[in-house]
């Protein structure tokens, strides 16, 4: 690793920098350097000096900073002299910049300061503007000003310039130097904080910073002109701020952040390369303390910590260049006077008792860390490590601190080199007795104006005290001291001047440094190391895998609360016209506070028009996570919320890879159910569904799910992933849960009514159509050339989407393929020996026989895929279903088998024998006699079980019992007039049915005398499955969402029938919930109801 310096300042201002390779603390060669603040970048250091002037630190490192001016000497020709310096009254200066438009003679070039020296005297440039060599002195020539010049002289060139270049140097590197002021603008005012940042926003090898400032009048300032060969930057510019500041911070990035006087923060924004500056202050509240506000804020690269005055440490959650004002504050545990975020966000502290502290276990997952580290480094010539001092009491009385009356040469970045003097106080030197400090831990910039705010004027015990120095008149000359604040050194010790302290949060003052005549030359405390004001690690290049031999934790880890974070990149549905996929940033953030509990919140960043913006989810919001198929992407999972539910339009994110999707997707649903309070396998009470592509989704009821007054609305309800693969599902409230795959295969769920769910390996097959259309020529026969209205030549069934034998893939990358494509001969209406079916015109009823009226024909490919996947589902041989139901009954029933029927893939009807909660697969499968085949069926309270034959035709089945689970004999039922039935589902005292044309029937007049019942009547359209629990509630699969646009309408949503009780058994309306793409639901196993007269329990 390479050597890099963090830089920290003691309270008397001495600068000191520890190296990351020797790990000693090192006191800066300029032993009269005194600086209150210091801020370091990746290749340079700031500082504000006790004088107020700003001081400019080079890393002696970096290449050596070369800077070239030059000026243009410009010549006219006339008839009598030629070619002289002699010009007219309109042309440009005789000696100019490039323009013509600035004088720039010889001699007005001056070094902009003492850190720059000439390498050499002015010279003529050779080498012309086109990058040929002159051989006229380097003169070119042209017709006029302004012209394009060439070397070659012709007849008519009447003016000439030559470039004149002189190159300088920077010397001044790995010392401190003074910044000059601006000339002939009017400096700042003294500056009492500073700041700089924005070396990352460029990806140019030559990057600069930007630096900001703060007035001791609360004024912002910005340091314009910063270069990688003008390091010391231009000049000074006002950035107008909305009240006054009192400290500022910019990271690396695009960050700004500011504290004002009375403690709330700053945001700037729109800062990039353009407008360094920014465009616009936000106001952002400060950590929800009881009392003042924020008196310190650090920003990194993504990251925001900030100081309260009762010195709590703070982590701002969200932050980010799309969102720099972020979402939230979390508690960090310590106690600091000052935060600094360095490179890799690392943070940096001093702590309350005046220590250095580095934060440990900051990485970019976890940004706020895991705890305080103290930093023990060696200093000076010493073997003993400097950490934490100890309090100031003992370290003042160690020290033997005692006035000497004694003033020493000020430095040269001391305030005793101001030029008004006047301000400065008199310092009595008749000796007295010293007193002894209060015990307190001095907060303000000046260390000095603290520690003397409390006591009377010091004085030196010795027995004959020295006779002061005489002036003019006989009388002692005043000794020099600093500019300290005479309000803040009279005043208690409570109200001393300190941004730490102050209630009004007015400008700090600055820190006033002068020697204190202690023998040895050693400073007041050095003894026993320094104590600490300041520290930046800007510079200091550390992460968390670094092993610093000073920075080793001590004690036990602290257990503090924290922010973990995950990053990515995605691709995102944009949600507005014209669609299309959006390449986006993401982060997951999740925050633990002191209790333990967690929140998180999902980001979503992307850029507009140049313009950064993001969305956030909390996930909290978040109602379900689903694999879903989108267009141009096989990893897409769409996000629900209850908004973007109502608006049925969820937020689709696709990943790159399915390994990428799966991990996103797990760790997105663990912070769910985290938030949830959701732990272990699905509970008996449990809604089950299935969407369109074969996911299993679960969803935890509670009793406000069914309450009649404040009924939980359908679009809030959380439904969570289940691992498997199936068409449908049907549960009831004892733990038996069955399931039916693609191909037929049954499944029992594993996991009912354990902590932990056993595995298995679950396979699932599908089959996938494609059609070669064409259309009969009179030259050719029949051809793929069709017209121009017909379908695709390789469509779908409908012909609107082109599927060809190419680009047609397996539902998802999970499934494979395990046949070829081949013609499918099995085809409803016939085909000819190729398999071809024929029809006058696209669309219409196609057969198996060319007639000579068939103008288009078309056939079916077919090729098989399949699933392999581990989930918590086992299967049930041999049988192939078509459909299944299992007795619905409430959670404290108890029987000794539960009755499961079931349809074969060839319509026979089954009844599963030996099923119990513990038994669920139970043992075998019981025939029950039918005269035609069946496609839907159904069991509810009381045995009830009906069903639909193929034919459309309703029956019932009689004198079902649990002493006779198969019954004895079908009776008919008649049909809703004029429709076809293909699915029904039987509560505990209703039935309902879904027609052909998805309607939706209620049979009325069921009775325990006459249980047929006696007519249909109708509820509702838009219907295509059903669902009635053991509370007879009512759910559907809705095909569409009245209101909504077609564009955004995808068929499939879960709706709730609201408004079912005992007196009103069919309900009164619908409420919309989850989806569209969801294909069946289950709510026979949800007997939790909220208590209440409605429901009534059987005895």
């Amino acid at each position: 690793m390479s050597s890099s310096l963090l830089w920290a300042v003691d309270v008397y201002g001495k600068v000191y920098s520890l190296s990351t390779t020797r790990g000693r603390l090192e006191r800066d060669e300029d032993t009269l350097l005194e600086l209150k603040r210091v801020t370091a970048g990746q290749r340079c250091s700031w500082g504000i000096g006790c004088d107020h002037h700003v001081y400019l630190n080079i890393d002696p490192r970096e290449v050596p900073i070369h800077y070239r001016e030059e000026t243009y000497e410009n010549q006219r020709w006339n008839p009598v002299d030629g070619f002289t310096d002699v010009l007219l009254p309109t042309d440009r200066w005789a000696w100019s910049d490039l323009t013509g438009v600035t004088a720039q003679p010889l001699h007005s070039f001056l070094l902009p300061s003492d850190s720059w020296e000439w390498e050499g005297d002015w010279y003529v440039d050779q080498v012309c503007a086109g990058g040929d060599p002159t051989e006229t002195g380097g003169w070119e020539y042209a017709v006029d000003f302004p012209a394009n010049f060439s070397r070659e002289k012709k007849w008519n060139s009447c003016v000439c310039r030559r470039r004149w270049i002189r190159d300088r140097i920077y010397k001044a590197r790995g010392s401190w130097t003074k910044i000059p002021l601006d000339h002939p603008k009017q400096p700042p005012l003294p500056l009492s904080d500073l700041s700089c940042g924005g070396w990352e926003m460029s990806d140019q090898p030559g990057r600069y910073h930007f630096l900001w400032g703060v007035s001791q009048q609360g004024q912002v300032w910005f340091r314009s002109g910063i270069l990688p060969q003008v390091p010391e930057g231009q000049c000074w510019e006002e950035v107008e701020a909305p009240r006054e500041v009192a400290q500022i911070s910019a990271g690396p990035g695009d960050l700004l952040w500011a504290v004002l006087w009375d403690g709330q923060l700053l945001v700037r924004t729109g800062i990039c390369l353009d407008s360094p500056t920014g465009s616009s202050w936000v106001v952002v509240d400060s950590p929800p303390v009881k009392e003042g506000g924020t008196i310190h804020v650090a920003v990194g690269v993504s990251v925001v910590w900030a100081i309260t005055k009762d010195y709590k440490v703070w982590f701002r959650r969200g932050v980010n260049s799309h969102n720099p004002c972020g979402s939230g504050w979390i508690s960090i545990g310590g106690e600091m006077m000052m935060v600094d975020v360095g490179l890799n966000d690392q943070v940096w502290g001093v702590g309350e008792d005046r220590g250095l502290y580095f934060r440990k276990g900051v990485t970019p997952s976890e940004p706020s860390g895991r705890g305080w580290i103290p930093v023990s480094a060696q200093w000076g010539h010493s073997k003993e490590t400097v950490g934490p001092p100890p309090p100031f009491p003992s370290l003042l009385s160690s020290a033997g601190c005692e006035f000497g009356g004694q003033v020493t040469n000020a430095s040269h970045g001391s305030v005793l080199t101001c030029e008004d003097s006047g301000d400065t106080e008199l310092l009595t030197t008749t000796p007295r007795p010293q007193d002894t400090p209060k015990a307190f831990i001095p907060t303000s910039d000046s260390f000095i104006s603290s520690l003397v705010a409390d006591r009377e004027p010091l004085r030196t015990p010795t027995p004959s005290p020295k006779k002061p120095p005489q002036g003019k008149d006989g009388e002692a000359t005043p000794a020099l001291m600093c500019n300290v604040d005479l309000e803040a050194a009279q005043s208690p010790q409570g109200e001393a001047s300190s941004l730490g302290r102050a209630g009004d949060m007015g400008p700090p003052t600055s820190v006033a440094t002068y020697p204190l005549g202690l023998e040895p030359s050693l400073g007041l405390g050095e003894e026993d190391g320094p104590v600490w004001a300041w520290i930046s690690g800007g510079g200091c290049d550390v992460d968390h895998t670094a092993q610093m031999t000073w920075l080793r934790p001590a004690g036990t880890e602290e257990h503090s609360p924290s922010v973990w974070v995950r990053k990515g990149s995605m691709r995102w549905w944009r949600d507005w016209k014209p669609y299309r996929w959006v390449d986006v940033g993401v982060a997951l953030e999740q925050s633990t506070n002191v209790n333990g509990k967690r929140d998180a919140i999902f980001f979503i960043y992307f850029t507009q028009y140049d313009e950064k913006k993001y969305l956030h989810v909390f996930i909290s919001d978040v109602t379900v996570l689903v694999p879903v198929l989108k267009e141009n992407s096989h990893h897409a999972f769409a996000v629900y919320t209850s908004d973007n539910t109502k608006q049925r339009w969820p937020l689709i994110l696709a990943t790159q890879t399915e390994k990428d999707m799966a991990d996103w997707l797990s760790l997105l649903a663990g912070c769910c159910c985290e938030a949830r309070g959701i732990r272990g396998t699905p509970s008996r009470q449990a809604l089950w569904s299935v969407t369109s592509k074969g996911d299993v989704m679960v969803h935890e009821p509670s009793p406000c799910l069914e309450a009649p007054a404040h009924t939980l609305p359908c679009d809030m309800m959380f439904w969570l992933q289940v691992p498997g693969h199936l068409r449908c599902v049907e549960s009831n409230s004892l733990g038996v849960v069955w399931g039916i795959g693609y191909d037929g295969t049954a499944w029992v769920y594993s996991g009912s009514g354990r902590d932990r769910a056993t595995l298995h390996t679950q396979t699932d097959g599908r089959t996938v159509y494609i059609y070669e259309n064409q259309r009969w020529n009179p030259m050719t026969g029949y051809t793929d050339k069709l017209l121009p209205t017909d379908r695709f030549p390789w469509s779908d069934d409908n012909g609107f989407t082109e599927c060809t034998k190419s680009t047609t893939h397996p539902p998802s990358p999970q499934w494979s393929w395990v046949t070829e494509w081949a013609v499918d001969f099995a085809f409803s209406g016939g085909t000819d020996k190729e398999g071809w079916q024929y029809a006058a015109d696209f669309p219409v009823t196609f057969h198996g026989n060319k007639s000579l009226k068939d103008f288009v024909r078309r056939r079916r490919w077919v090729r098989k895929c399949k699933i392999t996947l581990t989930a918590p589902w086992q299967e049930v041989p041999p049988i192939p279903l078509s459909d299944i139901t299992v007795l619905p009954c409430l959670a404290q029933s108890s029987m000794e088998q539960v009755p499961v029927w079931g349809l074969s893939d060839k319509g026979d009807v089954l009844c599963r024998l030996g099923v119990t909660p513990q038994n669920p697969a139970g043992s075998s499968w019981l025939h029950v006699g039918t005269d035609q085949p069946f496609k839907s069926i159904s069991i509810g309270g009381g045995h009830q079980v009906w069903a639909i034959a193929r034919d459309r035709a309703v029956f019932y089945r009689g004198s079902v019992s649990a002493s006779n689970p198969a019954g004895e004999c079908w009776y008919h039922i008649p049909s809703p007039p004029k429709q076809s039935l293909r699915q029904l589902a039987v509560g505990r005292t209703s039935v309902y049915t879904v027609d052909e044309n998805s309607n939706l029937w209620y049979r009325q007049g069921l009775t325990p005398s006459y249980p047929q019942g006696s007519a249909w009547e109708l509820i509702s359209n838009n219907v295509t499955k059903v669902s009635v629990g053991p509370l007879d509630q009512v759910w559907v699969i809705a095909d569409w969402v009245p209101g909504c646009p077609s564009e955004l309408s995808v068929p499939g949503a879960v709706c709730h029938r609201l408004g079912v009780g005992p007196m009103q058994p069919k309900g009164q309306s619908w409420d919309y919930g989850i989806g569209g793409g969801w294909e069946h639901i289950s709510v026979r196993g949800s007997s939790t109801c909220h208590p209440g007269p409605y429901w009534i329990h059987p005895p």
